[in-house]
Parts: structure tokens; sequence; C-alpha cells
């Protein structure tokens, strides 16, 4: 018995339990409110997405779970203090990939100026704008494991100057990578367009704040595909407000649906995305889901989790 415990709509979780049925025959994975007080005993695993942290209690024999999404920093946040239940996430390539195209795309819109077309056009002005070469142009990549490298190469193959900082010091072909303050703060520097993909843990929470906004160059424009929170909304609004910021790309938010009283929604130099850079896609999803809770009733191993401490 694997219980789906969860937050999302009904029928987004309708298409995981379907899914996941077939792929385990010999089990049967079922809706947390479906189970029985027998059924809550006999769960020794769950399948989670955005999950209620007490339902999860209530399945008192429960080994580990498996988000179903790549990001756990809410997850890992509710069941803090004496919870230790090992916390699995979706580590898909597809994801991967999904990203990077998302990085391109949303890099090209910038360095095509397709804001200020925009902007030309609700004032019916024909006016061609300098175009800059995409090897002139420096994207600094926060955040370098599998989604931030791979939309590191994917912007180099299309010609673009790419550097990329981390945690720990990263090597990647081709690329100048940083590490430490001092290389966060010479990567801004050198920086026409950072992406930030980092996630979200109490090192950077509010990292892109007035301070860092400071050390980019004059008239960065930002793209925020990690966490919302890693932002400062009001030190992001004065530093557009002031033209340190020029643009801002904006596709994750501290609160989701972002509120539709919301400053950003109004601002003439941010685009606002509904979290839509990499969704998870269930058909991958629930295959690596299925095969690793396939592999732990076969070996008994718990795949590997996530480090409590670093929040990912």
């Amino acid at each position: 018995m694997i219980a789906f415990v969860s937050r999302i709509p009904r029928a987004e979780m309708q298409q995981w339990l379907i899914a996941l049925n077939e792929l385990l025959p010999d089990h049967d994975v079922r809706f947390f409110d479906s189970l029985t007080a027998q059924q809550k005993q006999l769960c020794t695993i769950a399948v989670v997405a955005n999950p209620d942290p007490a339902e999860l209690r209530q399945l008192p024999n429960l080994q580990w779970v498996h988000s179903t999404w790549a990001g756990v920093e809410r997850m890992v946040a509710e069941l803090s203090g004496t919870e230790l239940l090992p916390i699995v996430r979706l580590v898909d390539p597809a994801l991967a990939h999904t990203m990077a195209e998302a990085v391109l795309a949303w890099t090209l819109y910038l360095h095509r100026d397709m804001p200020a077309y925009r902007e030309q056009q609700s004032s019916a002005q024909w006016l061609q704008r300098p175009y800059i070469a995409a090897h002139d142009r420096t994207v600094g990549i926060l955040g370098l494991g599998k989604l931030g490298a791979l939309s590191a190469e994917r912007l180099k193959a299309n010609g673009f100057n790419v550097l990329g900082w981390s945690r720990q010091k990263r090597r990647l072909e081709n690329i100048r990578t940083f590490a430490t303050t001092d290389g966060l703060v010479s990567m801004l520097a050198q920086s026409d367009i950072v992406v930030n993909l980092l996630p979200l843990t109490n090192e950077t929470r509010g990292l892109l704040n007035t301070a860092r906004f400071a050390q980019c160059k004059q008239g960065v424009s930002i793209i925020n595909f990690g966490r919302g929170a890693t932002v400062s909304e009001a030190d992001l609004l004065s530093a557009l407000d002031a033209g340190i910021v020029s643009h801002a790309v904006l596709d994750v938010f501290e609160e989701e649906p972002l509120p539709a009283g919301h400053p950003y929604w109004s601002h003439a130099n941010i685009t606002v995305l509904p979290h839509i850079s990499a969704p998870t896609c269930l058909r991958s999803g629930s295959k690596i889901v299925a095969n690793n809770i396939k592999e732990y009733y076969k070996s008994g191993r718990i795949p590997e989790a996530v480090d409590r401490q670093l929040g990912y």
C-alpha cells in the first residue's frame, strides 16, 4: 500500500495516480483521503506533491517519501524539528532540458530587446535598435546543479559568453566558473544578464538584494527561475526604479499565485510568468518515481535523500 499525499488540484492528482498504478502493478497507490485506518498503518512509502504534514503524521510506519517535484524547500521547512523522515526529490533529466530551453528562450527575449520593442509597439513607434552579437553578451548563471549546468551549456552553444557561480567550485567545459562570496561579486560585475537557478536555503534567501544589485553592471537584466524568496521584492523594485536593473523576468514568487494587487503585475520593466519555466513531466517523472520505488522494494535501499541542512 502506497499513499499519495498532496494538495495539488484533484485532476492532476488523478493523472499521477493512474500513471503510478500502471507502472506499479504489484502495488496499490491510493489517495490519502481514501485510506482506511488499517490501510494507513500499512503504508511505508508515500508519494507526495506539496503534502499536508498533518496527513503524513497519520501514516505512522512511513520509511520515506518521494516528491513528484524537484523543489522541496517548503516540505523540508514544514517537516523540520524532530521529523527526520527521508525526503527523496524528483531528479528528472527531462526537467533539466525543459529548464535549459526556458533559460535560452528568455535570455534571447532580453538579448534581442523584446521588452523595448513591446513598449514601442504600444506607442506605434518604429525604431530599429542596435544589434549586439551573442558573443558580446555575458550571461551569468547562479546555481550549477543539473539544471544550471545544462542551461549554461545551451547558452554557450548559442554563442553567449557564459559565466557560472555555485556554492562550491564546479568545472564546466569552456565555461568560466566561480565560487565563494568574492567569486559572486566578480561574476555579477561582468554579467549583462543574471539567471538565478538557486534553490532556497538559509544562505540563498534574499541573496539578490540592494547590496548585490549594486555589485552588478549598470542596467543588468535579471531572470529568476529558481525560487521567489531568493530575490528581495522591495529591493528589486527599487533597483528597477533607479535604473540599476533594466528588466526582470520572474517566474517564481514568495506567494503563488502572485496576488492580483502585487506591484510586479503593473511594473513596465517586469515580465511576470505563472511558474512555467520547467514544469514536471508526468510521463518521465512517474517512471522515475516508480523505478525508485521498485528498487527500494527489491534492495531495501532508500534513494538519495535531501540533505536537511543544505535544504536540497
